[in-house]
């Protein structure tokens, strides 16, 4: 039997934090473009909270294109560059957290990280948001992400309700998020961002920005070979 607590963050992680609210819903490509995007301009820690223009399911970068085709045959599906399972968008609230390598939380242990930001997500849901698991669940039942609860995902009435994934690369520590909750909005951002960092400045994207997420999605979030790698 897993193990729970109820995920009350000790102390912010981040001195300052830019929180960007990207409040028109993209595509799956333009999505997992501008997280890349983010992620190697080598700016502060930042926390992207953003949503979908259509029901999508995402899936981890060593994901089999024809399971996940043959279990969601009706929805738009994009390859993230993090891995873990499969997950559906559009009513979730989803967000990035990007951590530059320049800072320390970049360099600590995966599980450490996880545990660290999911403890912030608990923080900002409140009482109503669940425990926060301490140990993996049950076997591995199937590839759906919400299915498997793992060390440090939040569950809620034995459900999980928020899970992760994450990639580390030259450029710092991408953390990929997904909270199975309806109703949650630029409030809950506001408070998620005020758990993870002590001051925290709101921005929009910039120009330059969006024209790269588009020209990456073209490129390769949004190719074929992309999307069918595996």
């Amino acid at each position: 039997m897993a193990n729970f607590s109820r995920g009350k963050t000790a102390g912010v992680i981040f001195e300052e934090l830019l929180l960007v609210l990207d409040a028109i819903p993209h595509g799956g490509p333009y999505n997992m473009a501008m997280d890349e995007v983010l992620l190697r301009a080598d700016g502060p820690p930042l926390l992207r909270v953003y949503g979908w223009s259509a029901p999508t399911v995402s899936f981890g970068y060593f994901g089999r294109h024809a399971a996940v085709r043959q279990l969601w045959p009706g929805r738009n599906l994009v390859r993230r560059w993090t891995g873990g399972g499969i997950v559906p968008h559009g009513a979730d609230l989803t967000y990035t957290l990007v951590v530059p390598k320049s800072e320390p939380f970049a360099g600590r242990p995966a599980a450490e990280t996880y545990r660290m930001i999911h403890e912030a997500v608990a923080g900002a849901l409140g009482d109503a948001g669940g425990a926060l698991s301490l140990a993996a669940g049950a076997p591995k039942v199937s590839d759906e992400c919400f299915a498997n609860p793992a060390a440090h995902d939040i569950l809620a009435d034995g459900i999980k309700v928020a899970g992760a994934a994450q990639r580390r690369t030259r450029h710092g520590l991408l953390h990929q998020g997904s909270i199975q909750r309806r109703g949650l909005g630029s409030e809950f951002a506001a408070r998620l961002a005020a758990a993870l960092g002590r001051r925290v400045k709101a921005r929009a994207l910039t120009e330059t920005e969006k024209n790269e997420a588009v020209r990456l999605a073209g490129e390769k979030y949004g190719t074929s070979e992309w999307l069918r790698r595996f």
